[in-house]
């Protein structure tokens, strides 16, 4: 089935209420759900990949400071979906490339990483350069690299397969963020280890996407979209029980 932009966009909105995400973050992580889906990224498969995940996180726990100078932050994201994790992390980045020119943020701990483009879709926009980069665990071990150019909205993408790896290799559950005042920042693979290009977005595939989407409609699954539907039939009930528990005459007979 075929959906616009804002019908999948409120959708998710209510979806992400139904989940617990505040009103602010629930706006936020569907606009990248939507942001990732129109420019052809496939926000929703990956929002569905990981809901099962999502459905069992604390929304209480906020991502822990472990590390933190002027030039760079290493955050712990609790093994959090980048949706609830990543929001401070990419605005504390902002900050620092603001006031010293450059700044590195990395996040541990998170998943859901394809969805923090959307994020910094918005910093870009904003004039500053951004480069993200991070490794998933498959094999080939992937490594997919993305950069935003200033007040460039979409971005270049490039997905690399590392053929050596070395044994001390941190665990794939991290993103590491880099941030620009001045500097383009352009995605590109440079190591001592073997690897290969697999594939490649560039600015004007993804504009195009988008193009088509806001002409023709946003392409969704059926089985998620009803899934999504019953997460944001949860604001309804709760709406409901809130109006029957105040419903009636007040302590006064003008209320």
């Amino acid at each position: 089935m075929k959906v616009s932009y804002n019908e999948l966009q409120g959708l998710c909105r209510q979806a992400f209420s139904g989940m617990g995400f505040e009103e602010g973050e629930a706006a936020d992580a569907a606009d990248m759900v939507a942001w990732m889906q129109c420019h052809g990224l496939e926000g929703l498969d990956a929002l569905g990949r990981g809901l099962d995940h999502l459905l069992r996180e604390d929304p209480d726990e906020l991502p822990g400071m472990l590390y933190c100078d002027g030039d760079l932050a290493v955050l712990d994201g609790h093994g959090q979906s980048v949706l609830r994790a990543s929001s401070l992390a990419v605005e504390l980045g902002f900050a620092k490339a603001r006031a010293r020119g450059l700044a590195i943020i990395k996040i541990r701990h998170c998943h859901n990483r394809q969805l923090i483009l959307g994020y910094l879709s918005r910093l870009a926009g904003r004039g500053m350069n951004v480069t993200a980069f991070w490794r998933n665990a498959q094999m080939p071990l992937t490594e997919q690299v993305v950069g935003f150019r200033a007040n460039h909205t979409v971005p270049e993408i490039r997905v690399y397969a590392v053929r050596e790896v070395p044994e001390e290799n941190e665990p794939n559950d991290g993103i590491t963020l880099v941030l620009a005042n001045h500097v383009d920042l352009l995605p590109a693979m440079r190591s001592e280890y073997r690897y290969e290009l697999l594939a490649q977005q560039g600015e004007s595939e993804l504009l195009a996407c988008r193009e088509r989407a806001f002409a023709e409609g946003i392409e969704v699954d059926d089985t998620l979209w009803q899934r999504l539907k019953s997460l944001a039939s949860r604001i309804l009930v709760e709406a409901s029980d809130a109006s029957r528990e105040g419903a009636g005459a007040g302590s006064r007979d003008d209320d």
